[in-house]
């Protein structure tokens, strides 16, 4: 398992380690790759260019901002050749690695034959793809329709939803993400929100956060308060009957937010005594992350099983892709008119998404979840105890967030804080994200194949940062 991540250790010192010598830091993790020269224009050219011709809505990290060129497996480099440790794998897409061998010959092999036609034609690999993505699934969940991102999926989902019950009125949660566009309705965020017409028919919910929500872990009844809310929401806010319900097990973009146990089981029973479908969204939980199970779903309880699951990200590691599994009945819904996919299906996505689940496999990347995340967790709560800033450490696997706050009584979110430390681990050559609704929670969600080397050096680096505040 992950033997392709053989390393060694380099005969020189570079100027890089030296520098982190003198700041009591660890170097980076050996690793037994190196880089291909950068030939093409500058960083500062770069970004002249992106600055003229980039839609100015396409953000940019960081206040010093970096160019990758290359990635190899839990590693990024920029244009120089300096190596950083990837501790979001590219917003928790990249999953069994940057050019996972396996998945770069799929990809390489179906191009050299055919790179498209449309699911109008027959094509063995759609067919293999999504049979052995349903054998993932709860055996009910057996008919996947492929789109190309998690705004897609979600998208598709709300209109099952709508068709099958005949009802309009979706419920989500708030500080949840769901996509833009379409689905921007079923976002509950203002960052990700513009001042369009959007969300009609979908109320949002108190969502569950016992760290920061309205009823917190001190509460004994906390669960059964955002249980009752979630019914009284429908009563007073709907016609009493739903469409549909969607939600993250664990919130990504909100911040690492886990569902407490019990609570989705129960919001499930309300959802479904009014009418509605129960949709999973698996955009950032799906495919091993969570470390102790496949999908999200299944952290609390094997036996839950939603109506619809919808999947992105992580599912191409890197290809643009989506998926929406659903039961035959639902699917069956949408056949009273034609629902057309240009791209999702195509021979090169399905390749990839066959390799992605073989690597899964074949690398032990659940398991690999499983311990490197309860090791990095049991580190970054060490850290907590030395570390007055941080509020709260959360999360399953390697799907992580690290709260900070001003004062750990009043909970204040410490911002501008973690926007600093942001930038000092960049500095220091590891890159995280930043989530939550005030942007104050470090999100740690790196690549599958992340050791536990590689939690000892990021731990060192937030360590270091920390202190620098």
């Amino acid at each position: 398992m992950l033997s392709h991540l053989a390393t060694k250790t380099p005969k020189t010192i570079s100027p890089n380690i030296l520098g982190r010598i003198k700041r009591n830091l660890r170097p980076l993790p050996p690793f037994d790759f190196k880089p291909a020269p950068y030939y093409g224009p500058s960083k500062e050219q770069v970004l002249k260019d992106r600055l003229a011709h980039v839609h100015p809505s396409v953000l940019l990290y960081y206040e010093k901002p970096i160019m990758i060129v290359q990635g190899q497996m839990q590693y990024l480099f920029d244009e120089k050749g300096k190596r950083y440790l990837d501790g979001i794998a590219g917003i928790v897409t990249v999953s069994v690695g940057h050019s996972h061998p396996r998945v770069i010959e799929a990809a390489k092999k179906q191009l050299e034959k055919l790179a498209h036609t449309t699911t109008i034609y027959l094509h063995p690999n759609i067919t293999e793809y999504c049979k052995l993505l349903a054998s993932k699934l709860p055996k009910k969940l057996s008919h996947i329709y492929l789109v190309n991102s998690g705004t897609e999926a979600n998208e598709l989902a709300t209109q099952m939803s709508r068709l099958h019950t005949g009802n309009y009125d979706m419920v989500a949660l708030r500080n949840c993400y769901h996509g833009m566009g379409a689905a921007m309705g079923l976002t509950a965020h203002s960052t990700w929100k513009q001042p369009v017409p959007q969300g009609f028919g979908i109320k949002h919910a108190l969502n569950p956060d016992l760290y920061q929500g309205a009823f917190r872990e001190d509460d004994p009844n906390a669960v059964e308060k955002y249980l009752k809310h979630l019914e009284h929401l429908i009563l007073t806010g709907t016609a009493g009957q739903v469409a549909g319900y969607i939600a993250e097990p664990i919130q990504g973009v909100g911040g690492a937010v886990v569902m407490p146990k019990g609570y989705l089981k129960n919001a499930y029973k309300i959802i479904r005594s009014h009418g509605g479908i129960c949709i999973s969204d698996e955009v950032q939980t799906g495919f091993g992350r969570t470390g102790e199970s496949y999908w999200g779903f299944q952290k609390d309880d094997p036996d839950l099983v939603p109506d619809i699951v919808t999947m992105a990200k992580g599912i191409g590691n890197g290809q643009p892709m989506g998926a929406v599994a659903t039961t035959k009945e639902i699917a069956q819904s949408m056949s009273g008119a034609i629902h057309f996919n240009t791209f999702g299906g195509n021979p090169v996505s399905c390749a990839i998404g066959q390799a992605v689940l073989e690597a899964i496999e074949e690398d032990g990347l659940q398991e690999n979840c499983r311990v490197t995340g309860s090791y990095l967790i049991k580190e970054l709560k060490r850290l907590q105890r030395k570390h007055n800033i941080i509020g709260q450490v959360r999360g399953k696997g390697l799907m992580v967030g690290v709260e900070l706050v001003k004062d750990r009584k009043t909970r204040e979110p410490a911002s501008a804080e973690t926007k600093k430390v942001a930038e000092l681990m960049k500095d220091n050559g590891v890159l995280i994200a930043k989530g939550g609704l005030y942007g104050n929670v470090i999100r740690i969600k790196p690549p599958m194949c992340f050791n536990k080397l590689d939690v000892d050096f990021l731990v060192d680096v937030l360590d270091y940062s920390l202190s620098k505040l």
